[in-house]
């Protein structure tokens, strides 16, 4: 990450970090955070080069990831959703559809939701119970989400719907959407243990939009799914999860060496362990996020067994160790420093934050799956 991309991450972090408390408190959007991605051009980061944007990839996404995670969790998540949006725009629309969106998101005045789960779901991305209807040149949507990250606040949408005249659920669209062409109606409430800034109320989206801001070809979103929009998101969640965590062994590191703690003496044996054991988790969790990083960056095919035994393994074992970790950092700092709401360490947020690591697309059904690859790839080829 190049240093004015950096410096956009920080002033980021800065605000999140002043509004991170209150945000939680009233499970409400962090839109301080969301105006400085805007002002510094981070909503851009991935947004090609060639549109007006920073051209960066797979890389650089985990490392601003990480970077914002360690300030808040929910606008880690915020931002690389909204990049992984970004992604599949940028490889996926025809070129009429990037004119339109991608030098918008460069210049910061499109912040993008996406609008991929359906009741019932489960969080499959592979079908949809949602229809379209062709009418001429428009596509008719009628989107009811249960769950619609930052949807309230967003300039733009992707919309999974079934393909118009489809014969089986597996038919599905990516379609683009502008707020301005949709009416957008919150149905209800947000009041979950964690990630409670992300705002993720369930929503409903009807209006009409030209066939041609289809992403893709008619019928094609499970394969740009298996291609590129699962990866994104497994690596994106996994580098907020690592973020957070991160930010977690520091300020208990800091605590534990800080003013007045050199009368006790250090840290007794079990602390230390502990500590050695927290940060072994990190760091195997760094290290399986980097080289998956690298492997999104450089291979063609995403969708080929190996890959997305990767992907799914860093998905699993990142909503693991990262929540274990701060739980074992609880231990560390005690019932008043570690346990209690509003303590500096900040550790109770952070451990309700990633309880929800393992359910953002359930870590069961990713097992499962991974079972059915793994007797696909009988050679076991290591990416």
């Amino acid at each position: 990450m190049n240093p004015a991309d950096r410096d956009a991450v920080e002033a980021t972090c800065e605000a999140a970090e002043r509004d991170a408390a209150a945000a939680d408190a009233t499970a409400t959007f962090p839109v301080a955070a969301l105006t400085a991605m805007r002002d510094t051009g981070l909503l851009g980061l991935t947004a090609p080069a060639d549109h007006g944007g920073r051209g960066g990839g797979v890389t650089d996404l985990v490392e601003a990831t990480i970077l914002l995670g360690r300030a808040d969790l929910s606008v880690a998540l915020i931002f690389t959703m909204h990049c992984q949006q970004v992604m599949t725009l940028a490889r996926h629309a025809g070129p009429r559809l990037r004119e339109r969106v991608l030098p918008q998101v460069a210049k910061g005045a499109m912040y993008l939701a996406s609008v991929t789960t359906s009741a019932g779901s489960g969080g499959r991305l592979q079908t949809s119970s949602s229809p379209s209807l062709r009418d001429g040149d428009l596509i008719r949507i009628d989107r009811d989400a249960p769950i619609v990250t930052g949807g309230a606040h967003a300039d733009g949408f992707l919309i999974t719907v079934q393909t118009a005249g489809a014969a089986t659920p597996g038919q599905v669209d990516l379609v683009f959407a502008a707020r301005d062409q949709l009416d957008v109606r919150v149905l209800g409430g947000w009041q979950p243990l964690g990630m409670r800034a992300t705002e993720s109320a369930p929503m409903r989206l009807t209006g009409a939009v030209p066939a041609w801001q289809t992403v893709g070809e008619p019928g094609g979103f499970p394969a740009i799914a298996a291609g590129l929009f699962a990866p994104l998101a497994h690596v994106g969640w996994a580098a907020a999860w690592l973020g957070t965590a991160a930010g977690a062994l520091s300020r208990v590191v800091r605590h534990l060496r800080g003013p007045g703690r050199s009368a006790a003496g250090p840290p007794g044996e079990l602390a230390r362990a502990h500590l050695a054991t927290v940060r072994g988790r990190l760091d195997v969790v760094n290290a399986l996020l980097r080289h998956t990083a690298a492997v999104l960056d450089s291979v063609g095919d995403l969708s080929a067994p190996p890959v997305q035994l990767l992907v799914n393994t860093l998905k699993v074992r990142a909503s693991q160790e990262c929540y274990q970790a701060v739980d074992e950092l609880i231990d560390v700092a005690g019932l008043k420093h570690g346990y209690m709401a509003g303590s500096a360490l900040g550790l109770e947020r952070a451990l309700r934050d990633l309880r929800s690591a393992s359910l953002n697309y359930s870590n069961d059904r990713l097992t499962l799956a991974n079972g059915s690859l793994a007797l696909m790839d009988s050679q076991v080829h290591l990416v």
